[in-house]
C-alpha cells in the first residue's frame, strides 16, 4: 500500500462514506485537511462563519438522511461550530464535526487557542474522540458515521491534531455496509395485540406525529393508518408533511407554548396514539399533564421516560411495518367520529379568515398564506428562529415531509440563510426560501456571500419589525410591557444589492406575491424586506386565553 498522512486517510474514509461536502473555514490546524481535500471528490464549501458552517451540515444531514460533514480549526472556529453541532444532535439530524487542535506535545501545557475540544463537546454530541494513533483513523470514522446516522440519530466530533494529521500511515478505508440501512426490526406481535385492542376501544383517539416517522420514511403507512381508521393526525412542528395538510383527518401542527383549536382535542381524547414523537419535539407535560392519558408509542426506538409520557403499549420496530401490522388487527366499525374530527372546520376557518386581509403591515398570517400559495408542495421553507417561527409553525402547512425545516429542540437563531444554502445544494431544482426576523437575519447574513459564490439563488424573507418579536411578546404576556428588544436595522434592500444579490422592499400587502414570485426567478439569491404587523401576537394571545372547548 502507498504511504499517505493521516489527513489524506481521513479525507479517503469520507469519500468512502459518500460525503458530497464539508462546509467550513481553513486554519492553521487544518492545513493537511484542506490539502487532502483539494484533490478529492468531496467540495469543499468555504463559509463566513463556521456557526453557518455547521448549520449548513445540520441541514443537510435532516434533509438527506446521510451525515453533513463540517469542519473548524481549534479554538474559536472550534466554538463558533458549536452551536450548529448542538443544534444537529437535539434536532435529530446526523452531524459530523472535524475540528483541528495543537500537536500532542503541546496539550500538558497552556497553550496558544488550546481548549480540551472532546471535553467541551461532549455535551452536545452523541459520541466524539480525539485520533491520537493514525492507524486508528479509518475505524474512528467508520464509527462516527454509523453512531451519527444510527436511530436516533446526531452529531458526533472528530478532533484531529494537527501533527497526528501529518503523520505517515498505510491503510485504507473501513467499508461501511453495502445497503443504505441496517436490517429492519419488528415490533413484537405482543405490544401490536395491545396496540390494536386499545385503538379499536378507544372513542376519541388521536394521533400526535413527530419527526422520527419522517426519518423512518413513514408518511405513506401513517395516511393509509389513520385514514382508514378515521382517527384525526396532529403533528409536531418538525411531523409536518407526514400527512398531507389537505387531507381531511389533518388536524396540522401543535407545539405552541399557548392553547390552540387542537389543544381541545388533546383535553377530550382518551387515547394518544404517538407515531415517531420524540419528547423534545412538544413536551407531553404541555398536552398530557396529569400524566392520566393513555399513550401508545409506536416508534423504532423506545419511549424516554417522563411522568407524563408513561405508555402502556410501546411498539418498537419499523414504524411503517408496526402501522399496517396495527392496522390488520383493528376494528373500529360502528365507532362515532372521534371529538377531534370536528376541530378540522374551526382549524381551517382560523387558517384561512386573512386571506382578503391587506392591511400593511402585513399581519403574519396573512404572509405565510401567501408565501403558501406561492410554493410547491415539493419546495422547501427552512425557517429562523424567532416570533415568526411560532406562526410559521402554526400556519404554514405542508403537502410532503421535509419542506419545512424549523429548528426545535435547540432553537437556534440564525440558521435559516445557511440552512437554505444546504437545501438548495440538497434540491436544486426546487425553489428554496429562508423565512427569518431581522434580528436572526443579522446573525448570519454573511453567508449570503457564500450563496452567491457557490451558485446557490434562493429567496430570503425578512419579517421585519425592529425588534426581538418573540421576547417582546413574552414580556408583554408576562409584566405588560417590553424592555431591551428594539433595535435599528440597515438598509436590507442596499445590503442585498451591495452583496451582489436582488433586494426587494414590500410597501403594500399587494406587493408581497409578485416581488416573491419575481425574486425565486432570479439566477442570484434575493432578498425580501417585509414589514410585518406583530400586534397579532398578542391578539393571538388573547384568543388563546378565551378559548374554550365545546362538547
Amino acid at each position: 500500500m502507498t504511504e499517505i498522512n493521516t489527513a489524506q486517510l481521513l479525507v479517503q474514509c469520507l469519500e468512502n462514506e459518500g460525503v458530497e461536502y464539508v462546509f467550513g473555514l481553513p486554519g492553521e490546524e487544518n492545513l493537511h485537511v484542506l490539502h487532502a481535500l483539494k484533490d478529492s471528490s468531496i467540495q469543499f464549501i468555504t463559509t463566513r462563519h463556521e456557526q453557518g458552517a455547521a448549520f449548513m451540515a445540520d441541514v443537510y444531514g435532516r434533509l438527506t438522511g446521510k451525515a453533513g460533514v463540517c469542519l473548524s480549526t481549534l479554538g474559536p472556529g472550534a466554538t463558533n461550530l458549536m452551536t450548529g453541532v448542538a443544534d444537529a444532535n437535539l434536532d435529530r439530524a446526523p452531524l459530523v464535526a472535524i475540528t483541528g487542535q495543537v500537536g500532542t506535545d503541546r496539550m500538558h501545557i497552556e497553550s496558544h487557542q488550546y481548549l480540551d475540544l472532546v471535553a467541551m463537546f461532549a455535551p452536545v454530541t452523541k459520541w466524539n474522540t480525539q485520533i491520537v494513533r493514525p492507524s486508528n483513523t479509518a475505524e474512528v470514522v467508520r464509527r462516527a458515521f454509523k453512531i451519527a446516522q444510527t436511530e436516533k440519530p446526531g452529531a458526533v466530533h472528530i478532533d484531529l491534531p494537527e501533527n497526528i494529521a501529518a503523520m505517515p500511515v498505510v491503510g485504507g478505508p473501513v467499508q461501511p455496509l453495502k445497503t443504505d440501512a441496517r436490517e429492519k426490526v419488528y415490533a413484537s406481535f405482543q405490544s401490536i395485540e395491545r396496540a390494536a385492542k386499545a385503538i379499536s376501544e378507544a372513542e376519541n383517539p388521536i394521533i400526535l406525529v413527530g419527526n422520527g416517522a419522517i426519518r423512518a420514511h413513514a408518511s405513506s403507512a401513517l395516511t393509509a393508518f389513520a385514514t382508514q381508521l378515521n382517527i384525526p393526525v396532529a403533528n409536531t412542528f418538525m411531523g409536518k408533511g407526514v400527512i398531507p395538510y389537505t387531507h381531511p383527518l389533518a388536524l396540522w401542527s401543535v407545539g405552541l407554548q399557548q392553547r390552540d383549536h387542537i389543544s381541545c382535542g388533546f383535553d377530550h381524547t382518551d387515547l394518544v396514539i404517538a407515531v415517531g414523537y420524540d419528547l423534545i419535539e412538544y413536551s407531553p407535560k404541555r398536552w398530557n399533564p396529569d400524566g392520566e392519558t393513555p399513550i401508545i408509542h409506536i416508534g423504532q426506538t423506545p419511549a424516554e421516560v417522563d411522568s407524563s409520557y408513561i405508555p402502556f403499549a410501546e411498539v418498537v420496530g419499523d414504524i411503517s411495518d408496526s402501522l399496517y401490522e396495527i392496522l390488520k388487527r383493528t376494528d373500529r366499525t360502528g365507532m362515532a367520529d372521534p371529538y377531534a374530527v370536528h376541530l378540522r372546520a374551526e382549524i381551517q376557518a382560523d387558517y384561512e379568515q386573512y386571506t382578503q386581509d391587506n392591511s400593511f403591515p402585513i399581519k403574519p398570517q396573512k404572509l405565510i398564506y401567501d408565501l403558501r400559495q406561492v410554493m410547491g408542495p415539493e419546495d422547501i421553507v427552512i425557517s429562523d428562529v424567532g416570533a415568526h417561527k411560532m406562526w410559521m409553525a402554526r400556519h404554514y402547512h405542508c403537502d410532503r415531509p421535509n419542506t419545512c425545516i424549523i429548528s426545535n429542540g435547540f432553537a437556534a437563531m440564525g440558521i435559516a440563510i445557511p440552512g437554505a444554502i444546504a437545501a438548495k445544494l440538497v434540491a436544486p431544482d426546487r425553489k428554496i426560501v429562508a423565512v427569518t426576523g431581522d434580528g436572526g437575519f443579522m446573525m448570519n447574513c454573511q453567508e449570503l456571500e457564500t450563496a452567491l459564490r457557490v451558485g446557490t439563488p434562493f429567496v430570503t424573507i425578512i419579517f421585519n419589525d425592529g425588534g426581538y418579536g418573540l421576547i417582546e411578546w413574552k414580556q408583554l404576556n408576562y409584566f405588560g410591557e417590553s424592555n431591551f428588544v428594539h433595535f435599528s436595522n440597515p438598509d436590507f434592500v442596499k445590503l442585498a444589492e451591495s452583496m451582489g444579490l436582488k433586494g426587494y422592499r414590500v410597501e403594500s400587502s399587494l406587493d408581497f406575491v409578485p416581488m416573491l414570485k419575481d425574486a425565486l426567478m432570479q439566477d442570484v439569491p434575493a432578498v425580501i424586506d417585509c414589514p410585518v404587523d406583530y400586534r397579532e401576537n398578542l391578539r393571538f394571545s388573547q384568543k388563546a386565553g378565551d378559548l374554550s372547548c365545546a362538547i
